[in-house]
C-alpha cells in the first residue's frame, strides 16, 4: 500500500479525523444495508424489479452521501 496514495491522485485531498470517522460510518451503514437487501432479495415472493432498483438507489445514495464528505474537487 502507498503511504498518502491520495495525495498522486488529482483531486483528492487530506480528510480530517472527523470526517473519515463519518465516511468510516457511512460506509459501515452501506454494509448493514447491503446485507438486508440481500436477506429480502433471497425472498421468492419479492419482485427483484423493483428490488434492483432500490439497489441502484442505495448505491447513488451513499456514494453521494461519501461525495458530501470527501467534496473532491470538480471533474468538470
Amino acid at each position: 500500500m502507498v503511504d498518502n496514495q491520495h495525495q498522486k491522485i488529482s483531486g483528492y485531498r487530506d480528510l480530517s479525523q472527523a470526517e473519515i470517522d463519518a465516511m468510516n460510518s457511512v460506509k459501515a451503514a452501506e454494509t448493514d444495508l447491503g446485507q438486508l437487501w440481500q436477506q429480502i432479495v433471497a425472498d421468492v415472493t419479492v419482485d427483484k424489479r423493483w428490488a434492483s432498483i432500490a439497489k441502484t438507489h442505495f448505491e447513488e445514495g451513499f456514494s453521494a452521501l461519501v461525495r458530501s464528505i470527501a467534496q473532491p474537487e470538480p471533474r468538470f
